[in-house]
């Protein structure tokens, strides 16, 4: 299993011959090596509604078709524009061919904003536990700190976290060390920082408050091999 990271809180995952994608926001995402129209994925995931998540997913299912896994609202939005989705919700798993997704609750808020500046309620928000080939990764989407991550972390024995660190919109750094002891993953990736003004982090701090976990900070394009 390959997964890389592209900037903002792009995941791939590359396992079983398919590519998924995580929260593709690419247009308009200076911090990414990713271009939209070079993207075929066989899945996206999507952890909420907000533009700066679903980013290009509309565009790129629009012209390869890939199967669209997002919280059940946004599922439905996406699929009234012709988009093959699989609506889920908070707490549920679904087994896949390319492994199991299972959606756990994050507390942020979510919507999406169409062109015509119409804001379009898409449910609730969530972090996602991806499993395949015996690795679990987490990607906990856009969160607050809370305090039931200690059981997401006991009921998986997560390979590697990626956490917010961005502050204002999500945890800050000292929020996301707290998350680590909280779910007590073998390494953690920093996501959701720098691609904007008022998320601007420098992930050193991060990894200098998380004194008894591996972290690895990852640029765009870099690829841990699983």
């Amino acid at each position: 299993m390959k997964v890389s990271y592209h900037g903002h809180s792009i995941v791939k995952i590359e396992t079983g011959g398919k590519t998924i994608l995580i929260d593709p926001f690419i247009t308009g995402n200076e911090l990414t090596d990713l271009q939209a129209a070079d993207q075929s994925p066989d899945v996206i995931l999507l952890t909420h509604g907000h533009n700066d998540h679903v980013g290009d997913t509309i565009d790129i299912a629009k012209r390869c078709n890939p199967l669209i896994i997002a919280p059940n609202e946004l599922a439905v939005y996406l699929g009234w524009q012709g988009l093959n989705t699989h609506g889920m919700n908070i707490g549920g798993a679904c087994e896949f061919e390319f492994g199991t997704v299972r959606y756990t609750q994050a507390f942020h808020s979510s919507s999406y904003t169409t062109e015509a500046n119409e804001i379009i309620y898409t449910g609730m928000p969530a972090g996602i536990i991806f499993q395949a080939e015996g690795k679990t990764i987490y990607h906990a989407g856009d969160t607050s700190l809370f305090g039931d991550m200690a059981l997401i972390g006991k009921r998986n024995e997560i390979d590697v976290a990626f956490l917010p660190i961005g502050d204002n919109f999500t945890m800050g750094p000292e929020d996301a060390a707290m998350a680590v002891e909280l779910l007590q993953p073998k390494l953690v990736v920093p996501v959701h920082y720098d691609t904007f003004p008022p998320i601007k982090q420098d992930p050193e701090d991060f990894k200098k408050l998380v004194t008894a976990h591996e972290v690895k900070i990852m640029k765009a394009g870099d690829v841990l091999e699983m």
